[in-house]
C-alpha cells in the first residue's frame, strides 16, 4: 500500500488524495442495499484531467482495480469499493466549460451537479432535459455513467439521446476524444452511446457535450384518481394511443398514495387505488389536458383535477415527489426497482408486483414513469429481520423476472451494477453476453477498470 500512495503523490496534490480510513469509509457505498463492499487503499478527487491520467495510470502499473464515482445517489451498488482499490471520485472536476446558445450544446467536466447545468442553461433560454429525481445531488458523469432518466423521459427522452461526444481516460492513462459537437455526425463506430450507461467499466468520463434544447413553455398539469391500477394503465394506453405527447405521464399505486397521504396530508381519498399525473408543456396546453381528461374519464377516473396555473402544477407533483421519501417512513430500509416493460404490459407489471407483496407479506410500492413503462416498485423491509430481509431479496428478484416475462428490462434508469448482474446475463443470453465481455477486454484488458460490476469476468 506504500508503495501505491508514494507512486499516487507524485502527481497529485497532497489534499487530492484521502488515506484517513474513517474517511475513506464514507466512499465505500451507493445509496443500493443488498450489494457488498470492500475497503479502498486510498481515496482520489482530482481536479484535471492530468490527474485522472496519472492515477489510471498507477493503476496500471501497479494492477490495483479503480472504481470511479460520482455523488453516490446510484441505486445499484455501481459506485461501492473493493477491497484495497483506488476510488476515484470525480466530484471535485464540477466546471461547467461552455454553454454555446447557437449550436445548443453544453461542455462541461462529470462533478457538475444535474440541477447546476439546468439553471445554468436556462439562464440563456435553454433546457437540458434529463432530470433524475436526485437531480440535486447527482452528477452529470454518474448520469452518463447510469444512462439515467428522469419524469420528463416521456416526451424528451433519456442521457444517452443527449450525449453527443465525451473526453474519456482509458484504463492505461490514454485519453480518448469521442463523437462531435455538431448538430450531425455519424463518422466511425459510435464510441460514445458505448460508454453512456457503461457504469465507469470501460473509461473514466472526464469531459462530455451535450445537446440542450430551447426552454419549453411551463407545464401545466392534471391529477387522476382511479379504483384500480388496471384502469389506470387503460388510461395511459388511451393518451398514448391517441398520440398526445405530455411531457410527464407518472403513475402511483394505492399503497404510495396512502404513504403520500400519511405523510403529508395531501387530502387524497383513501379509496383511490391508483393516481396518474400528466403534464403538458406546448404553448397553449389547455386542448390536451381537456383531452386528456376525458380519455381518463371514459377509462375509469373518479375523479380529474385539473390545474389552473404553473403554481397549481406543481402542488398536483408534489404527491409524486413526495413518493419515495413517503414509503421511506414505511420501513427502516427500502430497496427501490427499476424494471421497464411495453406500456400495453403496464397493468400486468402492477398487479403482477402486488401479487408478489402479498405472497411474501410485504409493504411494496410502485411509482412509475408510466408514459415510459418505467416501473420503481419500493420493497420496504427492516434490513434487522433476516427473515424479512431475506423475502424483501426473493420479491426483489420476483420482480425482476416478471418484468422480464413480460417482454421488458432489468433496469431502465438504475442500471445493473453489482444488484443485478445476474439478471443481466439472463436478459443477455450467451451471445450478446459473450459480445460485451469481448468490448470490455478491449477497453480494459487487465479488468481494471470497476471490476465486478456490469458484468462478471
Amino acid at each position: 500500500m506504500g508503495d501505491l500512495i508514494g507512486q499516487l503523490l507524485e502527481g497529485l496534490p497532497a489534499d487530492a488524495l484521502l488515506t484517513d480510513p474513517d474517511v475513506m469509509r464514507s466512499y465505500a457505498t451507493d445509496m443500493a442495499s443488498f450489494c457488498a463492499a470492500g475497503a479502498p487503499g486510498a481515496v482520489v478527487l482530482p481536479r484535471t484531467v492530468e490527474q485522472v491520467q496519472h492515477v489510471m495510470r498507477t493503476a496500471t502499473a501497479l494492477r490495483v482495480p479503480v472504481v470511479p464515482q460520482g455523488a453516490r445517489t446510484g441505486l445499484s451498488g455501481a459506485a461501492n469499493a473493493l477491497d484495497g482499490c483506488i476510488v476515484l471520485s470525480l466530484v471535485k472536476m464540477d466546471r461547467i466549460v461552455e454553454i454555446d446558445p447557437v449550436d445548443r450544446v453544453a461542455v462541461v467536466e462529470p462533478g457538475v451537479v444535474n440541477a447546476v447545468l439546468s439553471r445554468a442553461v436556462a439562464e440563456q433560454g435553454l433546457y437540458y432535459p434529463p432530470d433524475p429525481s436526485s437531480w440535486e445531488q447527482c452528477t452529470i458523469g454518474g448520469n452518463i455513467g447510469t444512462a439515467s432518466g428522469g419524469l420528463c423521459c416521456v416526451k424528451y427522452g433519456v442521457t444517452a439521446e443527449y450525449v453527443l461526444g465525451l473526453d474519456v481516460v482509458l484504463a492505461d492513462g490514454r485519453l480518448l476524444r469521442t463523437g462531435r459537437r455538431t448538430a450531425k455526425g455519424v463518422a466511425g463506430y459510435d464510441l460514445t452511446r458505448l460508454f453512456v450507461g457503461s457504469e465507469g467499466s470501460l473509461g473514466v468520463v472526464v469531459r462530455a457535450v451535450l445537446a440542450l434544447k430551447p426552454e419549453p413553455p411551463q407545464q401545466l398539469a392534471l391529477a387522476a384518481e382511479f379504483p384500480s391500477v388496471a384502469a389506470a394503465c387503460e388510461a395511459v394506453c388511451r393518451i398514448m394511443r391517441r398520440g398526445h405527447a405530455p411531457s410527464l405521464l407518472e403513475l402511483m399505486d394505492g399503497t404510495t398514495v396512502r404513504a403520500v397521504n400519511s405523510m403529508a396530508r395531501m387530502g387524497l381519498p383513501e379509496s383511490t387505488e391508483a393516481l396518474l399525473l400528466a403534464a403538458f408543456d406546448t404553448p397553449d396546453p389547455g386542448p390536451d389536458l381537456a383531452a386528456v381528461a376525458e380519455l381518463c374519464r371514459d377509462a375509469g377516473a373518479t375523479e380529474v383535477v385539473p390545474a389552473e396555473d404553473a403554481a397549481e402544477s406543481d402542488l398536483l407533483l408534489q404527491a409524486r415527489r413526495m413518493s419515495l421519501p413517503a414509503l421511506e417512513t414505511l420501513r427502516p430500509a427500502t430497496m427501490i426497482d427499476d424494471v421497464c416493460v411495453p406500456r400495453s404490459r403496464l397493468a400486468e407489471m402492477l398487479d403482477g408486483t402486488a401479487a408478489v407483496a402479498e405472497r411474501h407479506g410485504l409493504t411494496i410500492g410502485v411509482c412509475a414513469h408510466a408514459g415510459d413503462g418505467n416501473t420503481h416498485p419500493v420493497v420496504c423491509f427492516d434490513p434487522a429481520d433476516a427473515d424479512e430481509a431475506r423475502r424483501a431479496r426473493e420479491s426483489f428478484d420476483e420482480i425482476m423476472a416478471l418484468g422480464l416475462e413480460l417482454g421488458g428490462t432489468i433496469t431502465g434508469e438504475h442500471g445493473v451494477g453489482l444488484l443485478k448482474k445476474e439478471w443481466l446475463a439472463k436478459e443477455l443470453g450467451p451471445v450478446a453476453l459473450e459480445m460485451q465481455r469481448g468490448i470490455k477486454a478491449v477497453f480494459d484488458p487487465l479488468g481494471l477498470l470497476n471490476p465486478g460490476k456490469v458484468l462478471d469476468a
